[in-house]
């Protein structure tokens, strides 16, 4: 004790100085990593070490149950699908290369594609328009190694080599209507070239489908860039201004291929038929596919719920209401808006215009910010049209948040809100674009703590060098 007194008193304020400071960076350092960690992982690092690391060496993995040593193969499979799983689709809606997402980056000098939501569509493509049958074609086999390409003018050039051996490869003129043409007009007649080549090849593959297993995967292969090829001469059309056109071009389609509805073609039909305001075939378009067995999505419990406040939004005032409550037309408007927001609640603040839209990506991650972005940017002036059902949305769409169960261990009408969103959207959505987090996260204690640590040392820092002898008197008191 003597010593370490001697020790205190010949100590300077520089000393004490010189220690605040380096507590103060150190800690500040600290914080700065903490911080990059919770917004990169969502996890605090420090919180992270202690559980996984810290805790069994104080007794604490005694309170888990044990862990089983393998899984059988059953096992592993219920359990992997017991778990919300974020698997990423194709955008029906995605917007033409050339003729939309260059032009924006031509304007704004702002990629709108993300490496990785650009390498999915690559992946998709090889699955779609290629084949093992490739190789007794030699069009075809440049067209397969041209879709691995990832330079944009090295496909477009190998899709003209392609067309060089033969003039009737579709798939060539795909990804020339996709990338090469500048506007939808030559876009379009890029395509109707691809159907021309696409019909011939795929009747001569329905002849001879039935003689090996090599001929039916050509067959599946013509089949897919048959679909393809008349769902994107729909779209043109629908861009262009012909509307009816396109809505019949969709219906054909989808009664000539009735099992491909995983590409959910019925939602281009359901954007055509709201430009063109029919509402009673949108609704038989719904009364079909919003289907308790059939897969959910933004367009789907966004429209109804854009129905069911048609009928009311109008005449729709919160204060008339909350004096003499909801009519059950009303009742039915604000349950199908609470359902559409609980499964994707990052919708509501684009239709309100809350926050910016940017363009929509090619993929898309159901119930995520990805989703509502694409949702969003084709469905806002559908809602602006119908008078009074964006008032009613924004009346409403909070009170979902106080039936869902908090923390989201379990839903209210869908499965539990998968927590892995956030990951999956900041893949393919570009990074000028700030993504919708749901729920938000709260910051954990050690970045609390490691802020205050650091601000609190560097106030010591900050009265040591201004008040020297003060604080040596008081060190050396505490």
């Amino acid at each position: 004790l003597l010593t370490v007194t001697v020790f205190l008193s010949t100590l300077t304020p520089k000393f004490y100085f010189a220690l605040t400071v380096t507590s103060s960076f150190i800690s500040g350092l600290i914080f700065v990593f903490e911080w990059w960690h919770f917004r990169k992982y969502g996890t605090s690092f420090i919180e992270q070490v202690s559980v996984s690391h810290l805790r069994p060496l104080i007794g604490g993995i005694e309170n888990s149950p044990p862990a089983p040593a393998a899984f059988s193969a059953g096992e592993n499979e219920t359990s992997r699908q017991n778990m919300p799983e974020c698997k990423v689709w194709r955008n029906p809606l995605n917007l033409f290369r050339g003729a939309e997402y260059s032009r924006y980056m031509w304007v704004t000098g702002k990629e709108p594609l993300t490496y990785y939501d650009m390498n999915l569509s690559a992946q998709d493509h090889q699955n779609f328009f290629t084949c093992d049958t490739d190789a007794l074609r030699p069009s075809d086999t440049v067209m397969q190694k041209a879709w691995r390409e990832r330079n944009p003018q090295a496909r477009i050039k190998a899709a003209y080599q392609a067309l060089e051996l033969n003039n009737d490869c579709a798939t060539a003129y795909v990804l020339l209507a996709e990338e090469e043409a500048t506007t939808i007009v030559d876009a379009e007649k890029y395509f109707k070239q691809a159907l021309k080549a696409g019909e011939m090849i795929y009747r001569k593959s329905q002849n001879c489908h039935s003689q090996s297993p090599q001929h039916e995967a050509q067959l599946r292969r013509d089949t897919n860039v048959l679909v393809y090829v008349k769902r994107r001469l729909a779209m043109c059309a629908r861009k262009l201004g012909r509307i009816r056109e396109a809505v019949k071009m969709m219906r054909d389609l989808m009664k000539e291929f009735p099992l491909l509805s995983m590409l959910n073609i019925h939602e281009n039909l359901l954007e055509a038929l709201l430009e063109l305001q029919a509402y009673a075939d949108v609704q038989a378009v719904l009364a079909k596919y919003d289907d308790i067995s059939l897969p959910k999505s933004a367009a789907i419990c966004y429209t109804a719920a854009l129905l069911k406040a048609r009928a009311v939004s109008e005449r729709f005032s919160p204060e008339t209401a909350s004096k003499r409550g909801l009519s059950t037309a009303e009742i039915n408007a604000v349950e199908a808006i609470h359902r559409a927001v609980e499964f994707n609640p990052h919708v509501p603040k684009y239709l309100l215009e809350m926050k910016s839209l940017v363009l929509p990506p090619e993929h898309i991650l159901k119930r995520g910010d990805s989703e509502a972005v694409a949702y969003a940017f084709f469905h806002l002036q559908h809602w602006k049209r119908i008078e009074g059902a964006l008032n009613l949305l924004h009346c409403t769409w909070e009170g979902t948040f106080r039936m869902i169960p908090y923390p989201l261990e379990k839903g209210h009408l869908f499965y539990p809100y998968p927590s892995c969103t956030e990951t999956a959207d900041r893949e393919l959505l570009p990074t000028f674009h700030e993504v919708s987090v749901y729920p938000q996260k709260e910051l954990p204690f050690f970045i609390h703590f490691t802020a205050g640590l650091c601000s609190f040392s560097a106030m010591l820092a900050l009265l040591t060098h201004q008040f020297p002898e003060l604080m040596v008197i008081f060190a050396k008191a505490v």
